[in-house]
């Protein structure tokens, strides 16, 4: 995860305000919690599918029999390039 528990907790809150700010939602206050829990839910199920998908691409581009320096034009594009395949294999996002 790149990202901190505090990070996404804080997120949460910014994206539930606002929906509720912009009309998006109207939900009483007791409810609010719930609906943060939730946000912060999906928050961590997609950067867990993102982490999958970022550890299978690397380890495509390591099982290369020269090594490919990270951060090398070539390792770019060779990231990129199974990124947008294994991407296309789990379906869009």
């Amino acid at each position: 995860m790149r990202l901190s528990e505090e990070r996404i907790s804080h997120l949460s809150h910014l994206i539930l305000d606002q929906l509720l700010n912009k009309g998006f939602l109207f939900v009483s206050e007791l409810e609010e919690p719930a609906l943060r829990r939730k946000i912060k839910t999906v928050f961590l199920g997609e950067l867990s599918k993102e982490d999958e998908l970022d550890d299978r691409v690397r380890k495509k581009i390591a099982s290369y029999r020269r090594d490919i320096p990270e951060g090398s034009s070539e390792w770019d594009i060779l990231y990129q390039r199974f990124y947008n395949e294994e991407k296309g294999k789990s379906g869009s996002r």
